[in-house]
C-alpha cells in the first residue's frame, strides 16, 4: 500500500483536499496542515500541524525556515511516496523537500483561481510532477498542466496516476 501525504493550508484549500480523501480507501494517507480553528480534519487519522505563514509579516523568513525543518522531520518519519497539495504557502516547503527526496509531487491549483495564477501555483508549477488546474482558462498560464475540472473531477486525474 502506498503512503500519500496530503498537505493544504486552512480554509478552502483544506476543504478542497478533503474531497480527495476517498484515496484513503486504497492508500495510507496523512495530512500536513496549519494549526487553526478549522475542525473538518476527520478525513485523516494522522495529522501534523505547522504554524501559519503570512508572507507579509515581519517573521515570515524565520517561520518559513522553521517550516522547512518541521516538514523534513515529517517526511523522514512518515516516508510517503507521493505528496498531494492544494496550497497555499505553508505547503511549499514540504513539497520542495519531497521533490528533492525523489517523491512524486501532485499540485492542484485552487478552485478560486479561474484565470490568474496563485503565488504558490507559480512556485509549484516548476517542481510538480503533475500539475492540475480546475479551470481550462488556466491552461494558457500553465501550458503543461492537466485540466482536471472541479475538485471532484480532479480525483479522477489523480487516480489515473501511476504511484509506482
Amino acid at each position: 500500500m502506498e503512503k500519500i501525504c496530503f498537505t493544504a493550508s486552512l480554509g478552502g484549500h483544506l476543504e478542497e483536499i478533503a474531497k480527495l480523501s476517498i484515496l484513503g480507501e486504497h492508500q495510507d494517507i496523512f495530512l500536513v496542515t496549519e494549526r487553526g480553528d478549522f475542525k473538518e480534519l476527520s478525513f485523516c487519522k494522522k495529522v501534523y500541524y505547522l504554524s501559519q505563514i503570512n508572507r507579509k509579516e515581519i517573521l515570515f523568513i524565520p517561520k518559513l525556515i522553521k517550516t522547512f525543518f518541521q516538514s523534513f522531520y515529517i517526511l523522514l518519519k512518515e516516508k510517503p511516496s507521493s505528496i498531494i497539495s492544494t496550497g497555499a504557502l505553508v505547503t511549499f516547503p514540504i513539497c520542495l523537500l519531497g521533490k528533492l527526496m525523489g517523491l512524486r509531487i501532485i499540485y492542484i491549483e485552487s478552485f478560486a483561481r479561474v484565470d490568474t495564477a496563485s503565488l504558490t501555483g507559480r512556485w509549484m508549477y516548476k517542481i510538480a510532477d503533475l500539475f492540475i488546474v480546475q479551470w481550462d482558462d488556466l491552461l494558457e498560464i500553465y501550458p503543461k498542466a492537466k485540466y482536471g475540472g472541479g475538485i471532484f473531477l480532479c480525483l479522477e486525474a489523480v487516480q489515473d496516476e501511476d504511484y509506482s
